[in-house]
């Protein structure tokens, strides 16, 4: 059964295990995190050794064990890590259910790595509903009024958003006659442009493929949990909502959509024009809404709404390019390496203002972005952090933000997207004065009161990396470029 090759996901899931066990017997409760933080450590040291070599399926070609996935498997292990040690301070807050806190983020993490390796549309589903069970869990970790409401929204938003996701699925199958990825990929590649037309059933599931992946990465138009869960759920559950869930989301589009829906390019062109068109409504729907939000975590829901919007662009580019060159390799797999840099930097940038606003909303009790007023001199270093993160959200050098939308919109105008690309450079514009607001107020407003901000060494410890690695892609790229083409060269025809 191949059991060796699943062994970063094997070892994550005994640790879940191992943590809920150690709960029940110990009374150092911080030895919980010490725990998961060695089990996540250790199912990134198989993944590293399965690095480079030859691609291959498992378990009746369910999952794929290639470059592609553990470079994802990587990135979400190294997330997770962060969201352990951001919890330190958050979790001792919890009298009870500090080992299923534990084991819930190690188990989403779990569910988000298969979502990366599953090459099946029934390994998607199961691993896209065991990362999405453990957060529905872990955003109504509060049990308070609006940690209480914010669950209920997105478990019953969740559902539907499955539903039509699964309704979606079952009429691929039904019109391709298979779930696997490649062999839909040959059964929709030997249909002309004209038996596409005349398959409305598979065209309408591809539809509803596209709708409820959206929900999961928060894409307008199915983006309308997000504020209100981003808002009510423990703050580090909504860093690794804003961060993994989304990276996941876009991990499991690039396969799906480039595996199977690649050929006939008619259909690459529809596809890919589907999400340019989404990505243009929804990084301008979400950065004109953000511009009038004073809570901070509803500031940055939006602004993950936008930039869902603006990864988007890779898509649409991945579409046309392949729609306008279908003979040629060229274009399409730089498109996708450029992806997966994009949510690597995203990532980080996203990582480095959730840890600040941990920090800085845990002193004050509040997350109005009026009461940041003066963090720039209680706490200097924490404020440039959060300073760090926004204007890599923005853009601008020398960050990572700043070269993986160079990356993105460069592909974007090689495909004939200029129109898209005018309408990202505008909205990225517009972000910077939400943005530049809470810098503003942090750095040139009169602290509203008194005292320092402390943070405890695991915070301080996970800002510092996030920070660094803004900082480190912004100004040595090629390092993250080069995996991400490494993971990206196993896709093509």
């Amino acid at each position: 059964m191949n059991l060796e090759l699943l062994l970063p996901e094997l070892s994550l899931l005994i640790t879940a295990i191992a943590v809920i066990m150690l709960d029940l017997f110990t009374e150092r409760k911080g030895l919980l995190a010490v725990v998961s933080i060695v089990g996540l450590a250790i199912a990134a040291g198989f993944a590293i050794t399965m690095w480079g070599t030859d691609p291959q399926a498992i378990f009746n070609n369910m999952l794929a064990v290639d470059n592609y996935a553990l470079f994802f498997k990587l990135l979400f292990l190294g997330i997770a890590v962060l969201v352990i040690l951001v919890s330190v301070d958050y979790v001792s807050k919890f009298v009870h259910f500090r080992g299923e806190y534990h084991a819930l983020v190690l188990l989403a993490t779990l569910g988000m790595m298969l979502m990366a390796a599953a090459t099946d549309l029934i390994s998607i589903f199961v691993a896209l509903e065991l990362a999405a069970i453990s957060f529905y869990v872990l955003v109504g970790f509060l049990k308070d009024k609006k940690s209480t409401e914010a669950s209920l929204k997105f478990v019953l938003l969740g559902g539907i958003a499955s539903a039509v996701l699964l309704f979606g699925m079952a009429l691929t199958f039904g019109f391709t006659g298979t779930t696997q990825l490649p062999e839909i990929a040959l059964a929709v590649h030997e249909m002309s442009a004209q038996g596409l037309l005349s398959n409305p059933g598979l065209i309408l599931g591809i539809v509803l493929m596209i709708a409820g992946f959206g929900f999961k990465i928060a894409a307008v138009p199915f983006h309308m949990w997000a504020p209100d869960v981003y808002e009510g759920a423990p703050t580090p559950i909504t860093l690794y909502l804003s961060v993994g869930s989304k990276v996941a989301g876009f991990a499991v589009i690039l396969r799906v959509f480039y595996s199977a829906f690649a050929l006939p390019e008619t259909l690459s062109l529809d596809w890919g024009m589907i999400f340019a068109i989404l990505g243009a409504i929804g990084m301008t729907l979400g950065n004109v809404v953000a511009i009038q939000q004073a809570n901070i975590k509803r500031m940055l829901a939006y602004s993950s709404i936008a930039h869902a919007g603006y990864i988007m662009i890779g898509l649409a580019a991945i579409g046309l390019s392949i729609g306008l060159s279908p003979t040629t390799d060229t274009l399409a797999p730089l498109a996708q390496s450029s992806i997966l840099f994009y949510v690597v930097a995203f990532a980080l940038a996203d990582l480095a203002a959730f840890i600040s606003v941990i920090v800085i909303s845990g002193k004050l009790g509040s997350d109005q972005i009026s009461d940041y007023a003066g963090m720039g001199k209680q706490a200097p270093l924490v404020a440039l952090a959060l300073t760090l993160g926004l204007i890599s959200l923005i853009g601008l050098p020398p960050t990572a933000g700043f070269i993986a939308k160079f990356y993105i919109f460069s592909d974007a105008v090689n495909n004939g997207l200029l129109w898209l690309v005018i309408i990202a450079v505008l909205n990225s514009a517009i972000s910077a004065y939400y943005y530049l607001r809470v810098v503003k107020v942090m750095w040139l407003n009169e602290p509203a009161r008194e005292g320092k901000v402390p943070s405890s060494l695991a915070l301080r410890l996970a800002l510092a990396i996030s920070c660094l690695g803004i900082l480190l892609l912004g100004i040595v790229p090629t390092i993250v470029m080069k995996l991400a083409e490494m993971a990206t060269s196993m896709f093509g025809f």
